[in-house]
């Protein structure tokens, strides 16, 4: 990228992206910062929802609506085919899709563990290598998984959670060390406490509430458009030579 205006290397016109949990909280974010910056995009979520879609038209970009439940293997090619069908490749897939259950680990449950590892790591490795396969006719592609602070650290209540997530990031090291001599990069987002629906139980307990808002530098929970900036840097040439990272967007909390 020797010459190359630096503000034109975030730019992602005439790129393709798939983003996985699109229709609400940090697949919403990244979406919108992904159009934002010029990508085309395929919304992808389980259940039929406009929202990311009209949001993204209004601002004068492009999105296709594909509703896929993720927890079933064999909806993997139909998501690819829809975006190849739709655009005709795929340079950019985010892994957002996930779920998370809450229990104590003495009761957790066989089908609540299995569950978990489904959607957010079996999913995350299998759509990669589908998607992978179209980058590599190209030599170019960006893979983005969405990891998180229990990437680092063991939680509290979410064992299946916290498993998956630290797969999440070794999943992430080992495409990366694979797939970049076809001109793929494969990265990670790691969010911290973000105000989602995947947290609403944490941010309804005034204790862990406060605990939590207490600890983070920044003074605040994290929203969606946080990821914004981080998930178009990843997506785009100003990233090539990052590989294999974990990028933890997260107000300060790990550097507590």
């Amino acid at each position: 990228m020797t010459g190359s205006n630096v503000l034109s290397m975030f730019s992602l016109k005439g790129r393709t992206a798939v983003v996985t949990g699109a229709s609400t909280g940090l697949g919403q974010g990244m979406s919108l910062g992904l159009s934002e910056a010029g990508a085309d995009l395929v919304l992808v979520d389980c259940v039929p929802s406009s929202d990311t879609a009209e949001r993204i038209r209004q601002g004068g970009g492009n999105a296709e609506i594909v509703v896929a439940d993720l927890m079933q293997m064999e909806s993997i090619p139909s998501v690819i085919n829809a975006a190849i069908s739709a655009f005709g490749r795929i340079d950019i897939l985010v892994n957002n899709a996930g779920i998370i259950r809450r229990a104590d680990a003495i009761d957790f449950s066989e089908k609540d563990w299995d569950e978990v590892m489904q959607l957010n790591s079996k999913t995350v490795f299998f759509l990669a290598q589908a998607a992978a396969k179209d980058m590599m006719k190209r030599r170019y592609g960006r893979i983005i998984n969405t990891a998180s602070l229990l990437s680092f650290q063991g939680g509290i209540r979410v064992p299946s959670y916290s498993a998956s997530k630290g797969a999440v990031a070794q999943i992430t090291k080992a495409l990366a060390n694979e797939w970049a001599k076809y001109g793929i990069t494969v990265n990670a987002i790691a969010p911290g406490y973000m105000a989602t629906n995947n947290t609403k139980a944490l941010r309804e307990d005034p204790v862990r509430s406060r605990s939590i808002s207490e600890r983070i530098p920044a003074g605040r929970w994290g929203m969606p458009e946080d990821l914004k900036g981080a998930v178009v840097f990843l997506a785009s040439a100003a990233s090539e030579y990052v590989n294999g990272h974990v990028l933890v967007v997260d107000g300060g909390w790990l550097a507590r």
